[in-house]
């Protein structure tokens, strides 16, 4: 699931939401509740829910769970498990309660700064991974384990110089944010096209992160966050076609 859209529309908002009242919190939140509520009613099945959570800054990652969150991290392939973070933090959680406090942690070490359209624009893409474990015994007794995983993203906005009014490091996190968003923007034309040619997943680290969400077997939910505001008009036409490529993938 992810968020997409210019600068100060409301990504992070749809994403996390206020923590209170229940009914305003955002998608990850209530997907957390999700998962714990079918867990309890489910009796036939054995459960392990680890959760991971990392941020891309400047086309660095960051482990936001980790002893020094400023640390970069190293993107690793491997055959049997895809591409993976290296020394990434892994939580285990049992409830609701841990796992919220687990992503509040995170959320105190993501990279924000102000710019003139919105005072807390997020500065990194951020990825929340919850992976879900399960173990089923057949009738004879055999274990049968199946797992999948869930990518939460909040993408940080694109943006436009003369509108953010950013200078130096500000200006510096823009180009990158703008950088990593086309590559994927060009995935995903990629994707559409499906005439076997290459997609160009190495193009940027959110890609690379994102590939087993993009093509393959999965269900990807991408919210398009667009601006009211007239002055806007050019972004939220782009927005929209970006969304309606995402559409297109069959």
């Amino acid at each position: 699931i992810f968020a997409y859209g210019q600068t100060g529309c409301g990504k992070t908002w749809t994403m996390m939401g206020p923590p209170s009242p229940l009914e305003l919190r955002g998608v990850i939140p209530s997907s957390f509740d999700h998962i714990f509520e079918n867990i309890k009613t489910t009796t036939d099945c054995e459960f392990l829910v680890r959760c991971s959570y990392l941020e891309i800054y400047n086309e660095e990652i960051r482990d936001l769970l980790g002893d020094d969150p400023k640390a970069r991290c190293e993107l690793k392939e491997d055959p049997s498990k895809g591409v993976y973070v290296k020394g990434l933090s892994n939580v285990v959680v049992n409830d609701e309660a841990t796992i919220n406090k687990v992503m509040e942690k995170g959320l105190k070490h993501r990279t924000t700064g102000a710019t003139l359209m919105n005072e807390g624009s997020s500065r990194s893409h951020s990825i929340f991974t919850v992976v879900l474990e399960m173990n089923r015994k057949d009738e004879g007794g055999k274990d049968h384990f199946t797992m999948g995983k869930l990518n939460l993203v909040d993408l940080a906005g694109s943006e436009r110089q003369s509108k953010t009014g950013a200078s130096g490091d500000r200006l510096k996190e823009g180009c990158k944010i703008n950088l990593s968003l086309s590559a994927l923007g060009n995935v995903i034309s990629a994707l559409v096209d499906g005439k076997g040619k290459h997609i160009p997943y190495r193009d940027s680290k959110l890609t690379r992160l994102l590939q087993d969400s993009l093509g393959g077997n999965t269900k990807t939910l991408m919210m398009a966050a667009v601006s009211p505001a007239d002055y806007n008009y050019d972004e939220t036409l782009s927005t929209l076609r970006y969304a309606n490529r995402a559409k297109n993938i069959k």
